[in-house]
Order: C-alpha cells, then sequence, then structure tokens
C-alpha cells in the first residue's frame, strides 16, 4: 500500500501504522536500530526532529520504500521556483571563541546527551 505524504505532521500515524502492520513494539524497533525504548519512542513522538539519516535507518528496520514523486501542476509554485534559483545568501556570524578545556567539556557534554546510532 502506497501512502502520500504531504506535511511532517502526516510522518508519525504513518511509521506507527509501519510499525503496527509489521507486528512489532517500540522496544522490538529499537532493538532492530540498536538503542533503547525510550529513544525509539521519542523518534516515534516526533519524526520531524530526526535527521533523514535516521529516518532512513528506521524505514529499513521496519522493511518500508520511501519514493518520490512529482505533483501535477501546470508550473512551479513561486516555493518551488525559489528553490531552482538556489539557497538565499546568507551573511555568517561571528561566534565567540571558546578556551579548548570549555570546548571539550562542551563536546563531552554533547556526546553524553546523544545516543550514538
Amino acid at each position: 500500500m502506497d501512502y502520500s505524504l504531504k506535511t511532517l505532521s502526516q510522518l508519525r500515524p504513518i511509521l506507527l501504522g509501519f510499525r503496527k502492520a509489521a507486528g512489532l513494539t517500540q522496544a522490538g524497533v529499537a532493538a532492530r536500530l540498536g538503542v533503547t525504548q525510550q529513544t525509539y519512542a521519542q523518534l516515534e513522538a516526533n519524526p520531524a526532529a530526526v535527521s533523514v539519516e535516521r529516518l532512513f535507518k528506521v524505514l529499513r528496520a521496519l522493511d518500508v520504500e520511501l519514493a518520490l514523486s512529482r505533483t501535477a501542476t501546470s508550473r512551479p509554485a513561486k516555493a518551488d521556483e525559489a528553490a531552482l534559483a538556489g539557497p538565499p545568501r546568507v551573511a555568517a556570524k561571528a561566534t565567540p571563541a571558546r578556551s579548548r578545556p570549555a570546548r571539550k567539556r562542551a563536546a563531552a557534554a554533547n556526546a553524553k546527551k546523544r545516543e550514538n546510532w
């Protein structure tokens, strides 16, 4: 069965449906991914916030294939024209420099916060 996905808010019920159709619990999917059940539950609760890489890992674990297709329109919408023109130019912001020990502490804190998968 194919499902049309037009907004990120539609992603959660679709993932939930595929998981249940496969007869898997959150713990079962988490085991396939090598993460905790809580980590997968957070992803399933807000899949719009995860990276594309993690989303693809979940789709593979659920044996789901992603297919993209162009919608039938007479001419590109303004947003599409802007996307074809390229990304807007943004001025770079200067960030305050951190000392080496401060950078190490920040990196260690970030590593502890995230589960690596």
